[in-house]
């Protein structure tokens, strides 16, 4: 799976919107690891919630071109940024400025993707849609996570996969625990240290 071409974007508007780091790479590298199993299963539909500059989501349409991909983000500049990524690399991008997935129907994603704001912070802090939003997870760093997972089971189709990005500090076990409940297993996919951070990638499946 290709690295998306990043060099159209101008430096200063990371004062605004999430600039890739190691935690979008290894979620690339995470896909990339699936990318037989995915291939096989064939998706038509996919969903990146809080795309950012758009690298991740836009990486996936490269490998999968007759998949029709969406992202959203709360941050207005971040889904321009996603926009202008796929452009650039000659991919087709559905961008939408919403807080993570309210506007859409039922069931229609077949693949799912989030890297959330997992730092832990005041939950205050989770109220923003600015640069704050892109990191900021409130308590246990899963506010936000939490709130997406209540929403899974309604916007995967029944065999629809959910990649989530966490770090040891969000207690992924508790999220297994939260995901087991709706019906869905778990795997790891892939896991990093980077820095002083402990990145895991988790595939929930029925």
């Amino acid at each position: 799976m290709d690295t998306p071409y990043q060099n159209h974007i101008d430096k200063d508007e990371f004062n605004y919107v999430y600039e890739p780091a190691e935690d979008s790479f290894l979620l690339i590298d995470a896909l990339e690891k699936e990318i037989d199993f995915l291939r096989k299963k064939n998706p038509l539909l996919c969903l990146e919630v809080g795309s950012g500059s758009g690298v991740v989501i836009t990486a996936f349409a490269m490998a999968f071109p007759h998949c029709l991909c969406f992202c959203t983000d709360i941050n207005h500049r971040a889904c321009l940024m996603s926009q202008s990524t796929a452009s650039h690399n000659k991919v087709f991008l559905e961008c939408v400025n919403m807080n993570l997935v309210t506007c859409f129907v039922d069931k229609k994603f077949d693949v799912l993707i989030f890297n959330p704001p997992y730092v832990e912070t005041e939950s205050n802090d989770c109220l923003s849609n600015g640069i704050v939003a892109s990191w900021a997870g409130g308590i246990k760093g899963r506010e936000i996570t939490d709130k997406l997972l209540d929403m899974v089971p309604k916007i995967l189709t029944d065999d629809g996969i959910f990649y989530l990005l966490l770090i040891k500090e969000n207690i992924p076990e508790e999220v297994k625990e939260i995901m087991l409940q709706k019906g869905f297993q778990a795997n790891l996919v892939l896991e990093r240290k980077v820095k002083n951070e402990h990145q895991i990638v988790i595939k929930f499946y029925r």
